[in-house]
């Protein structure tokens, strides 16, 4: 299935990241071929892909936030758990991974694979219903993020099994009373994240295979910061325990 990976940021890490085929580019007509855009013309050069010139009208139709570039490529290929595990291995680091039980807006899995992205970890589980996928927007909110991520879509109790016998500590995101402050908790080792679903949080089956649940100590008035925000400072929380490796 072929789509379009739209917006400068994007569609540079995408060819950057060379985990897509593309087949043609599109440019605005006459935008000032330098700068990012002058990056992308010349990454499509070198790979041969046809860059043809449109009027904006017409990358309007694939998004209202184009940014005058939009090219066309297969769909996202996702990976499988034991090659996310494989990555650590190759890297000589703990397993560092992070799950998204049944997320549902693009704009929150965008940011949270780019968060991900930029503090190492190593995969990103996505059950495999109900939940937001690796689509354009996507890739657009995550600024190209996702390009470089090993994103998988399991069965996350599966999956959750096969990372306990790998040793790796399953930790949920949960604001509840039974849940330890995120300072409390050793985040330094074996390391799988988990982040529920905006308004009903984890699944009970997930929150159930969880070895510890952590929270965020809050002083505000608002009842807790967003699905995004949350698993993004905790995995910075993460990365600090384990030095900023």
């Amino acid at each position: 299935m072929k789509e379009f990976i739209y917006g400068r940021n994007p569609v540079y890490e995408t060819l950057r990241a060379g985990r897509r085929k593309g087949f043609q580019l599109l440019l605005a007509k006459g935008g000032k071929e330098k700068g990012r855009l002058g990056e992308i013309v010349n990454l499509c050069r070198k790979k041969r892909i046809d860059i043809i010139y449109v009027q904006r009208q017409q990358l309007d139709k694939i998004s209202s936030h184009h940014q005058g570039v939009a090219l066309e490529t297969n769909g996202y290929a996702y990976t499988p758990l034991e090659d996310m595990l494989s990555l650590a291995e190759k890297r000589g680091e703990s397993p560092f991974l992070l799950i998204l039980d049944t997320l549902q807006d693009p704009q929150n899995l965008g940011t949270l694979l780019r968060t991900a992205e930029i503090v190492g970890v190593h995969g990103v589980l996505l059950p495999l219903r109900q939940t937001a996928t690796v689509t354009p927007a996507v890739v657009a909110a995550s600024s190209g993020a996702s390009e470089h991520m090993l994103v998988g879509q399991s069965n996350l109790a599966q999956a959750i099994s096969i990372l306990k016998e790998n040793d790796v500590w399953v930790i949920g995101l949960d604001g509840g009373e039974e849940s330890q402050r995120v300072d409390k908790v050793n985040l330094k080792g074996n390391l799988a994240l988990v982040v529920g679903n905006e308004g009903q949080g984890m699944r009970q089956l997930v929150r159930n295979s969880c070895d510890i649940l952590l929270k965020l100590p809050q002083r505000g008035e608002l009842d807790s910061l967003n699905a995004a925000a949350a698993g993004s400072i905790s995995l910075y929380f993460a990365w600090q325990q384990r030095g900023f490796s």
